[in-house]
């Protein structure tokens, strides 16, 4: 990764003033941001579609020398290069500790990512296959939620960074809570998660930092305090409430 050693302890961007009225540039999120701190265990990134949870993701991963759509650093597959240069306006500051481990999820491309996994499985002609530190069952003979499951429950050691972009898109509300327990696991084995997510289940690990972007930009909220928790809550405890607003509004 670039720079070498270390665990993330803040991102900081420089973007030229002639950049600011394109995108991602002129996205509400970088208009004032100039420092974003990273929680020494998990640092979570919410808020609407389209705000730029995965495009900071996706910077922060490229920056640090991820595959644009996902893997270890080891992995250099592209499908469609559709990353923007957001990473070429950012720098990294990161401790002096060493990492052994990293991982870039992207809930979208997983697949791309399952399908190189079987590529360079099938061009290895010596040692042991990559599948085996999946798990040892190609991720496309699992369903999706158990391809993702796989990768958790494997391929993460500790000890490392581990960037999610989305991770719940495909696991079930059981597996979501089964989830907390391994970030908890790992992170009990030195490692730090940077997480983008729409689940009020996988925002409540209480030993975190929590972004909320929004149209006026972003800010630091508690749990509690966050649209995912609240949104949910009103949900769950009055779900006739709810959906009468809801099929009104589809009605007017």
């Amino acid at each position: 990764m670039r720079d070498q050693p270390g665990y993330l302890l803040e991102v900081n961007f420089d973007i030229p003033q002639e950049l600011r009225q394109s995108y991602p540039y002129n996205l509400p999120v970088l208009r004032t941001l100039k420092t974003l701190k990273f929680h020494p265990s998990v640092t979570y990134i919410i808020g609407e579609n389209g705000l730029g949870k995965s495009t900071l993701m996706e910077a922060i991963a490229v920056y640090l020398g991820f595959n644009p759509e996902g893997g270890s650093k080891n992995f250099n597959f592209n499908t469609y290069a559709s990353h923007s240069a957001l990473h070429e306006h950012i720098r990294v500051a990161k401790s002096h500790r060493r990492i052994s481990d990293g991982f870039f999820l992207r809930g979208e491309s997983f697949y791309n990512l399952a399908s190189e996994i079987e590529a360079l499985d099938k061009g290895s002609s010596y040692g042991g296959k990559v599948i085996d530190s999946y798990g040892g069952i190609s991720l496309h003979e699992l369903s999706h939620g158990e391809s993702f499951w796989a990768l958790f429950m494997n391929r993460f050691s500790g000890s490392g960074i581990y960037l999610l972009d989305e991770p719940e898109s495909a696991l079930s509300v059981q597996r979501q809570m089964a989830m907390l327990s391994r970030i908890h696991q790992l992170v009990g084995k030195g490692a730090q998660f940077l997480i983008a997510t729409h689940s009020p289940i996988l925002l409540a690990y209480p030993d975190s930092i929590i972004y909320q972007l929004s149209t006026e930009g972003i800010e630091h909220k508690k749990y509690q305090e966050t649209e995912l928790f609240s949104i949910s809550k009103a949900f769950i405890n009055d779900p006739d409430r709810m959906l009468s607003i809801l099929l009104q509004q589809s009605d007017d």
